[in-house]
């Protein structure tokens, strides 16, 4: 029944992908029916830029090499064009409708038509390529957020905690060496006593991670309480035994529905993602997890995905960390996330509970972001 599941779901998105890629491609002859000597080359383009994606992700769990990694990297950039390219030209086909009632624009057939087409055309297309341009060129800024947060228990020995966190890294083909570097160099410039990453540390398939040894970079990590994840869905979907694996070997310690006491001063509490429902089981309700703890300490979570928030706050959860969102990562998807979830980025407060949702490290799908910038949580805690 899953695996019907399964390929209905992948039916749609096809569907939808060669939809969207059908509307381009006949808008896109139309235009360069000012030119047309650069149709059969915009035909080659457009059929390559289709089947890229789904070709390098198939061809990168074969055999990992140039060519995959070419591939994918085109099919990531092609769905930021496709949204942005089909919200330009749809755009202009409102315009066109309007046109049709209010008789605006010059009549079809004349010159000045035919300019106006060609010059529309290379609008859209230099725009679009802007936005792209802009979004990659936004997606390797990352920015420090600051929370300051007070938590109403008295630690021993301890008045101040500095976390830093990150969620939704998305270490593979697109998040290679270079980001990771820069993660690693980033964090451990915050001189962090404990480092936390809430879920999808690894995105999907772990073969590209391992083929490009990221592992070498987390293994530079440094903080003297540890390094500390939870999963994520993306870990689910490229199976989570080996990248669980990998990451340990590797020096961050995966808390999997259960509970971690840091020098008897403190629970970094990690929940298996909600997603791991689809394949090997359930995970633990939160009461469960905190049976046999002491909740008079200071009680840190790692959910990946912020649904639910008042069945935390319920069980006393000092502070939650979650990432999933990106709020969106593409304009205008973060005005969709603020409708699914109670906070889509940045910080709320339940009762005497802390909720931090990331907008996260790294991209999935295009290396783009244009709705915001990634970022780095720094949170330092104070217990009183």
């Amino acid at each position: 029944m899953k695996n019907y599941g399964f390929l209905i779901f992948l039916g749609i998105i096809l569907s939808i992908h060669f939809l969207v890629n059908y509307y381009i491609y006949n808008r896109g002859i139309q235009w360069l029916e000012t030119i047309p000597s650069l149709k059969t080359a915009f035909r080659i383009l457009m059929l390559v830029l289709v089947i890229a994606y789904p070709a390098g992700r198939f061809l990168e769990r074969l055999w990992y090499s140039p060519l995959s990694n070419t591939l994918h990297w085109i099919g990531a950039f092609w769905f930021a064009g496709m949204l942005y390219f089909t919200l330009l030209i749809f755009a202009t086909d409102i315009v066109r409708i309007l046109n049709h009632f209010l008789h605006f624009l010059p009549n079809r057939g004349t010159e000045v038509y035919s300019k106006l087409k060609l010059i529309t055309g290379i609008g859209i297309a230099s725009l679009g390529a802007l936005i792209i341009l802009g979004g990659f060129i936004n997606a390797w800024t990352t920015k420090i957020s600051q929370h300051n947060i007070t938590i109403n228990k008295a630690v021993e020995g301890r008045k101040q905690l500095k976390i830093v966190a990150a969620s939704d890294i998305h270490l593979g083909t697109i998040i290679g060496p270079r980001k990771t570097n820069k993660l690693v160099e980033t964090i451990n410039s915050l001189k962090p006593d404990i480092i936390l990453f809430a879920g999808d540390v690894v995105d999907e398939d772990v073969g590209p991670v391992i083929q490009q040894n990221l592992g070498e970079s987390l293994k530079k990590l440094d903080a003297p309480m540890g390094v500390y994840a939870s999963t994520g869905n993306h870990e689910y979907i490229g199976g989570a035994e080996r990248s669980v694996k990998y990451l340990e070997e590797h020096g961050v310690n995966v808390i999997r529905d259960t509970s971690i006491l840091i020098n008897k001063q403190f629970y970094i509490v990690g929940r298996e993602d909600r997603d791991k429902a689809r394949g090997t089981g359930s995970r633990k309700e939160i009461a469960d997890i905190l049976l046999s703890i002491d909740k008079s300490k200071p009680l840190i979570m790692l959910d990946h995905q912020p649904y639910n928030l008042e069945i935390a706050q319920q069980n006393g959860i000092d502070l939650q960390i979650s990432g999933h969102t990106h709020h969106g990562q593409l304009w205008p998807f973060g005005y969709i996330t603020q409708r699914i979830f109670e906070v889509s980025r940045g910080y709320l407060k339940k009762g005497n509970s802390h909720f931090i949702v990331s907008t996260g490290f790294g991209t999935w799908g295009p290396p783009v972001r244009t709705g915001n910038r990634p970022e780095i949580l720094e949170i330092n805690l104070r217990f009183e």
